[in-house]
């Protein structure tokens, strides 16, 4: 049989064989990357250096004109945020001599983590967005060599913009994702037969979250056939886009067989993207999206591959804390196979997942050497607990991990970080060619995290704290408590179970609005992000579910009987293992939700 041309464009590479020759290139970059992994790290090293020779940070720790990586990793202490907070804080304040990096700072990302109950501002410049830029580029060329015919369709993608400020001196500070969107690399991107989005860029680029979410779910059904890969980040905002759906179906087949968009979209560009998809009535659309989202359905099962049947995977994040949405996933997509494709964060971008098809327990993320510098801090949470006293940490090069250890990563990038901790905790898995893979395990100390945010123990203690003081009046106390994420509701909500004690001077229960009200104070002491997310979409109200007197000794039995030392035992602040949570659930007295939206602002967080 004569080849056809298509064929013929195929090249065969050490990874597979590429579906073009732009492919093949890209394909064998990573092979080379991955092959020459330290010296590759040696060189980025060296150039972050000497482009941050100037730069009053390394001046401070004797690597002025230095490039020697024995000399950086022997002089140049492994630090925190808390380290670094004195001269993010001078930059954002106007600051605009060297102090961490010979380029200029354009913007701070603000990363999901937290800081004192807020944002963290990590510092950029304005070539990063290039390598950020050429970490996309590869994960199409590896996606090909697990699903043929990608050029043939579109990708019905669910993307936002968030809300950003600026720093006192005058500084953007926004989410990574916002910045990378916002940029003219995404707003201007050429033309890409395997990466067409369903969703117009003005849609993504609205700030209003429901004509976003509106514009792009029916862009989304009108290519319906057309879409191959349905998607967003993460495995949450997927699951937003259902819930929307089953929210607001009837006026989007109302605007199909109309052929005219809904009034609540008032954003011109907006409507003016929508109208070159939306071309006239298409009565035999809009029933089909009635028959399935509404008519004789009894159940939203499957949904995903029944109004676009021919999706071939789910393209979200569903790695550490968005691992409890793959059930629902897989219930809405009929168990379509979901591809984690990076792995990044707002400090540096990292590396990509050579097999996006494998099965979500399985994800590994190969790092890319020429994306930053990195180490590994071997994990030891007795450390980590141990306090100032404790001996610094020793780290190890990313050509020296061990399999099967898990580490903190620990980042040098462009931009001016020095041997930053990223709070990352990551588990080895194995090579390709000399360079390491990991599966991301966990952050650092985050208890809950239901979207972008993310809440650690002394944030939910000092939340318990506030709203505790709301019971004192009725001689009420908390005696335990213990938190979920509890992604069976969408969006997603916090679940704190409280038992309280009343004394018996005061003979008086609190009424079910006193708990309403603990909901909401819980919630104002939360961080900007997630209070943010809660005045979004992104996360349903604050839940205490009151258990009778007992329960926390019963929690405490069950763990005993299953080998805990009852010597060492204390209750946890999370629980995920299902028999304790459905013990909890079994002892409920009552629940109660927040009653309203907590303050937030993005000019006064």
């Amino acid at each position: 049989m004569a080849p056809t041309a298509e064929m013929a464009a195929r090249v065969t590479t050490a990874l597979g064989v590429a579906a073009c020759e732009r492919d093949a290139e890209k394909l064998e970059f990573i092979e080379k990357m991955t092959k020459g992994f330290d010296a590759e790290q040696v060189r980025v090293l060296a150039e972050i250096l000497a482009r941050n020779n100037g730069a009053e940070y390394l001046r401070r720790h004797g690597m002025e004109g230095c490039t020697d990586r024995e000399a950086f990793k022997a002089r140049v202490p492994v630090v925190s945020y808390e380290d670094l907070r004195p001269e993010i804080e001078r930059i954002a304040n106007g600051d605009r001599s060297n102090i961490i990096s010979s380029h200029p700072i354009t913007e701070f990302l603000t990363s999901s983590g937290t800081s004192a109950g807020e944002r963290k501002l990590m510092p950029t410049i304005e070539d990063e967005i290039n390598r950020r830029q050429m970490l996309y580029s590869l994960l199409m060329p590896v996606m090909n060599l697990y699903v043929p015919g990608l050029d043939k369709g579109k990708g019905l993608y669910f993307l936002f913009i968030k809300s950003e400020t600026k720093t006192p001196g005058g500084l953007p500070a926004r989410p990574v994702l916002t910045s990378y969107y916002k940029s003219d690399i995404f707003k201007h991107r050429p033309y890409d037969p395997y990466n067409v989005y369903t969703s117009p860029t003005a849609a993504i680029l609205c700030t209003d979250s429901f004509q976003s979410m509106y514009a792009q779910m029916l862009c989304g059904l009108l290519a319906r056939t057309e879409v191959l890969r349905v998607g967003a980040v993460f495995a949450s905002g997927l699951l937003r886009a259902i819930r929307f759906l089953q929210l607001h179906w009837k006026e989007l087949a109302h605007d199909i067989r109309t052929g005219s968009l809904s009034s609540k979209v008032t954003e011109p560009s907006i409507r003016d993207a929508v109208a070159e998809a939306l071309r006239g009535p298409n009565p035999a659309l809009a029933d089909l999206v009635e028959a399935e989202c509404g008519g004789n359905k009894d159940s939203w099962e499957r949904i995903i591959t029944r109004v676009w049947p021919n999706t071939k995977y789910l393209d979200v994040i569903v790695t550490g804390a968005m691992a409890q949405y793959i059930p629902t996933l897989k219930y809405y997509s009929g168990g379509l196979p979901m591809a984690c494709t990076m792995y990044a964060s707002s400090e540096c971008y990292f590396g990509l997942n050579l097999r996006p098809m494998c099965d979500p327990s399985e994800v590994s993320y190969t790092i890319m050497p020429n994306m930053g510098y990195f180490e590994l801090l071997p994990h030891d949470p007795e450390a980590d607990n141990a306090g100032n006293g404790s001996p610094p940490p020793r780290l190890v090069d990313l050509v020296d991990a061990e399999v099967g250890k898990e580490y903190e990563l620990v980042i040098t990038t462009y931009a001016g970080l020095c041997r930053y901790r990223v709070g990352d905790v990551l588990h080895v898995t194995g090579f390709h060619n000399a360079a390491p893979q990991f599966r991301f395990v966990r952050r650092k100390n985050v208890l809950l995290s239901i979207d972008s945010d993310k809440t650690d123990e002394a944030e939910l203690q000092a939340a318990v704290e506030r709203a505790s003081r709301l019971l004192e009046p009725y001689g009420a106390g908390i005696v335990e408590y213990t938190s979920q994420a509890d992604a069976a509701t969408i969006p997603g909500h916090y679940v704190v179970y409280w038992e309280l004690m009343v004394r018996e001077e005061s003979g008086k229960w609190p009424e079910p609005g006193v708990f309403d009200r603990c909901c909401l104070e819980m919630e104002e002491a939360l961080n900007a992000v997630y209070r943010q997310g809660r005045n979004g979409d992104a996360i349903g109200p604050l839940e205490i579910r009151v258990v009778r007197a007992g329960t926390f000794e019963e929690v405490m039995d069950y763990a005993i009987s299953r080998g805990a030392s009852i010597n060492q035992y204390k209750a946890p602040r999370c629980v995920s293992f299902g028999p304790i949570i459905e013990l909890l659930n079994s002892r409920v007295l009552s629940k109660h939700f927040s009653p309203a939206y907590p303050r937030y602002s993005p000019h006064n967080k």
